[in-house]
């Protein structure tokens, strides 16, 4: 169900906030199920452009993602046999792993709103989890060339978006208290030789309950967005 949130001060220009449903599901989600809701909603800002926008907040049940043009040989296992479901789709990026633990954001927004540039709004999204890194007291890292954060060298946080005429999918993948084994059977990200990691590493006991507070009030601060009360 989404909730209500009051308004927040924005990180952007805008001098008018923008309304969003938030949707924070109470249990892990298929991601065939999330991506098709995001779809239905960038198809009706598509088919209405003053129509309110929609975030999700959310865990998946195991499985990978595998993004356009994405490389199997980054993937550990035959892809006909995978031990989770696998899944290409239409972002940009290479092999993710999703999985209870983990929070899942994806923002169904209208960079026309805001800025209509992919470089801004994925430097946008990396913001936003070193704005939730900065309340837990941890300074998050980003690397030359390469999109996502780490702490001390290690992958917390993978990026990686769809995008038609300018209205989002997809988002953002914070390791949180996850497992990590099911990282083993993949080159995340397309990266070799450098490791995963998992905000708990760093703070142990931490949960993906007290996280997704703070990751909901940084995608509201810095996408200028006011949470509405209920659905349609």
């Amino acid at each position: 169900m989404p909730v209500v949130i009051g308004k927040l001060d924005t990180a952007h220009d805008s001098a008018h906030p923008q309304r969003a449903f938030l949707f924070e599901p109470g249990h892990p989600v298929r991601f065939d199920a999330a991506w098709s809701a995001q779809q239905r909603w960038q198809s009706s800002l598509l088919a209405d452009p003053s129509a309110p926008e929609a975030v999700w907040i959310l865990q998946h049940k195991p499985c990978y993602t595998l993004g356009r043009g994405a490389s199997e040989e980054h993937l550990h296992f035959d892809p006909l046999d995978p031990p989770a479901p696998l899944y290409r789709i239409d972002r940009g990026g290479e092999v993710t792993h999703h999985l209870p633990g983990q929070l899942v954001a994806y923002p169904v927004l209208d960079l026309r709103r805001r800025n209509p540039d992919l470089h801004w709004y994925l430097r946008q999204l990396e913001q936003v989890v070193l704005d939730v890194m900065a309340e837990l007291g941890l300074e998050g890292q980003r690397l030359p060339g390469l999109t996502g954060l780490w702490l001390d060298n290690r992958k917390v946080a993978a990026i990686g978006v769809g995008c038609r005429r300018w209205i989002t999918q997809h988002g953002l993948a914070l390791n949180v208290d996850c497992s990590m084994q099911g990282f083993e059977q993949v080159t995340p990200c397309g990266l070799s030789g450098r490791a995963v990691g998992r905000l708990a590493d760093w703070l142990p006991g931490l949960t993906s309950a007290e996280v997704q507070p703070l990751l909901r009030q940084a995608l509201a601060h810095r996408f200028g967005l006011v949470w509405e009360e209920e659905a349609r």
